[in-house]
């Protein structure tokens, strides 16, 4: 049976603890090191606490590239590409980077990763840029509509996203007192993710004139996003969800329902659930995710997957925390 021998950078963090918890569940997976300067030496299980019997493996600050397949990057934004400059990964080891310091087509060689609409130049990449979370569940909820050219205008995102998406690091609008039975708007219409949205609607429909108009929201809960969108649409419901259909039926982790979602259904999963609705000429289309799963260390071991030429489920079937 072939390995796939893994390194991880920035584990202490959030993603690194989430896909740290993945790959030791994983069939087809070895964790060679996982690197944490601030915590070398001490046991993963004392910072991931949740990992307690499930692995014996330490932190270090040492990164035997030479030892193993895949490097991912579970680096705060900006610092992925401040890593490369000042380090040298040998050119047959793949990188995974879960920041977005590579996801805006530039001067690199990185592929953006979303398996729903690149999975044969993921497949062939070496170096790979992890969608963001908000971006993936956005881009799942009009991917459909986009390719078959049947919405125009402007597309209104609402999304809301749970504390776990701001990072581990506390912060004034992180920490409990103030998240809890709270919830409120921030980056209105300015969020980095549209970047790579409006990157990938480009992609699917060259000389779309509609702007993608996005509202985030801080949630009080922990973990999750929830999207919904709308978009002038004049096709008939009965067409829409059959491209919905068309569009997912062999995705992996994608499902296109017709019954309004829960978000429940896919937190602690890597998999999104696809819905649409009609109210006159206007097509709501709504998505929700896991977004440290789906939306960030999930999809990195699915593309992870891919790039190996494993079972793209590997290590991903997941039960979601319905109740």
């Amino acid at each position: 049976m072939k390995y796939v021998r893994v390194g991880v950078l920035g584990a202490a963090g959030y993603t690194g603890g989430e896909l740290i918890r993945l790959l030791l569940n994983h069939p087809q997976a070895e964790i060679v090191f996982a690197n944490s300067e601030s915590n070398a030496g001490n046991p993963v299980s004392e910072v991931h606490e949740g990992l307690v019997g499930e692995t014996d493996l330490c932190f270090t600050s040492e990164m035997p590239f030479d030892k193993v397949d895949v490097v991912f990057f579970c680096f705060g934004h900006g610092k992925s590409e401040a890593f490369l400059k000042e380090h040298t990964i040998p050119a047959n080891i793949r990188i995974i980077d879960l920041a977005q310091d590579f996801r805006i087509r530039g001067a690199h060689d990185f592929v953006y990763g979303l398996p729903e609409t690149h999975k044969t130049v993921i497949a062939d990449c070496q170096h790979l840029a992890n969608p963001g979370c908000f971006a993936t569940c956005i881009q799942l909820a009009m991917l459909p509509a986009l390719k078959a050219g049947i919405i125009s205008g402007d597309i209104h995102v609402n999304g809301i996203t749970g504390s776990t998406g701001a990072g581990q690091k506390p912060g004034a609008t992180t920490h409990f007192s103030w998240r809890n039975d709270n919830i409120s708007v921030y980056k209105t219409f300015t969020h980095q993710h549209l970047l790579e949205i409006n990157q990938t609607v480009q992609e699917l429909c060259p000389g779309y004139q509609g702007r993608v108009l996005f509202i985030p929201q801080r949630g009080c809960f922990t973990r999750g996003i929830f999207v919904t969108a709308y978009a002038k649409c004049d096709k008939p419901l009965e067409e829409v969800q059959q491209i919905y259909a068309d569009y997912y039926k062999d995705a992996a982790f994608t499902h296109f329902v017709t019954k309004s979602p829960d978000m429940k259904q896919v937190v602690n999963t890597n998999k999104a659930v696809v819905y649409v609705e009609k109210f006159e000429d206007q097509l709501l289309m709504i998505s929700c995710i896991d977004n440290l799963l789906k939306g960030a260390v999930g999809q990195a071991v699915q593309n992870m997957n891919l790039m190996f030429g494993l079972d793209e489920k590997a290590g991903l079937e997941l039960k979601a925390s319905a109740f």
